[in-house]
């Protein structure tokens, strides 16, 4: 809660003039985590200097709580250190020649020491970093320097926090552990959390709530599992990463079972999709992960997958920890699989293979 265990909401209507777009958003953030996610440019970390005080807005409003700190028609802009927030960069600013403990502290230089001191090891206790407050950062590992970062913003009891990137640096295995330090914090303090992000993963395991920015607007709001695994729009699809986007029409429709036929637009090509509010006959987009395609070289059987589609390999390309495979099957399809998968399976261009796709993979989608 924030400060005298009331709930903090966090209003923000503005407008700001960058250079290539005009950022308008209107939102209100309750407690809990909410996700910043979209393009590199499309505005999120404005937003978050915004609340913060560190940028003006050109219009509008921004409240916490029932506290006006940013009005353009009341010419009210309180300064940051007056707003009561809390902001963690990608790249953390801690002090080389102080311990963790000094560094924790610093913001507190107006508190009596002995309760600087109490909130110190408070908060370390929180991110289990109590065994490191006599190291300066050099001798700690990044991870842990991640956690002094987080455990100095949070000493000062902030009402509201930002988070711009802050575990992009960091492996899975450190990230999850610092994930449930910082639910396990926000449980019990309940403020509003911005929360910057380009991973999906982050965005499932962190937030109730996903906002998707695309060139300075909100074009999707809700729960991850909506906005992320069930987008209604193509540029969103795209923007949360579904890398095939075919066009189709629906053939049948089986409301009984909650599913529809639809054809690949070009091909003879038929696949079962989840329904959508569409009659036979209509066009629409079929959306489909890469990651979410199983390749075979046999064609299966005594699956329950419902789609297996005959192709053939066009093109193959290493791409960081995966290799894109193209598929035509009269249109071209890419999917994704390990290298040690590729050779095991002995995949090459001009290689007949069979991809096997879950029904609840596909999403049938409105092209913009």
């Amino acid at each position: 809660m924030g400060r005298g265990g009331v709930a903090v909401t966090l209003g923000v209507t503005f407008e700001k003039r960058l250079r290539d777009f005009t950022l308008s958003v209107d939102f209100a953030a309750e407690t809990g985590v909410t996700i910043l996610f979209g393009e590199s440019g499309s505005g999120k970390t404005t937003i978050l200097r915004s609340v913060a005080g560190l940028t003006r807005p050109d219009a509008g409003r921004i409240t916490i709580g029932d506290r006006v700190v940013f009005s353009a028609i009341d010419r009210l802009d309180e300064p940051p250190v007056r707003r009561r927030v809390a902001y963690v960069f990608q790249h953390l600013a801690l002090f080389p020649h102080l311990s963790a403990a000094d560094n924790i502290m610093y913001g507190l230089n107006d508190v009596p020491l002995a309760e600087r001191r109490a909130r110190t090891q408070a908060i370390a206790t929180s991110f289990r970093i109590e065994s490191l407050l006599d190291r300066r950062p050099a001798e700690i590992s990044g991870g842990e320097r991640q956690r002094v970062g987080l455990a100095r913003s949070l000493v000062t009891d902030p009402d509201v926090l930002l988070l711009d990137e802050p575990l992009s640096a960091l492996d899975h295995a450190t990230q999850s552990r610092i994930i449930e330090d910082l639910l396990r914090w926000n449980d019990a303090r309940r403020i509003p959390v911005l929360y910057v992000t380009h991973s999906q993963r982050e965005a499932f395991a962190l937030g109730r709530r996903v906002l998707l920015l695309e060139d300075g607007r909100i074009v999707a709001d809700g729960a991850p599992e909506q906005v992320m695994h069930a987008p209604v729009h193509e540029r969103v699809a795209e923007l949360v990463g579904y890398e095939n986007l075919l066009d189709a029409f629906v053939v049948t429709l089986r409301p009984d079972a909650g599913v529809m036929t639809v054809q690949v637009g070009g091909t003879r090509v038929q696949v079962e999709a989840p329904i959508v509010g569409a009659n036979v006959g209509d066009a629409l987009r079929l959306a489909i992960r890469a990651g979410d395609i199983i390749l075979a070289t046999q064609r299966p059987s005594g699956l329950s997958a419902r789609n297996i589609v005959a192709g053939t390999v066009s093109s193959m390309r290493r791409t960081g920890a995966f290799v894109s495979v193209h598929v035509g099957i009269g249109v071209d399809v890419e999917v994704h699989v390990t290298p040690s998968a590729c050779e095991e399976l002995g995949l090459r261009e001009g290689l007949d293979v069979w991809l096997v796709i879950k029904t609840h993979s596909c999403r049938a989608i409105a092209a913009i």
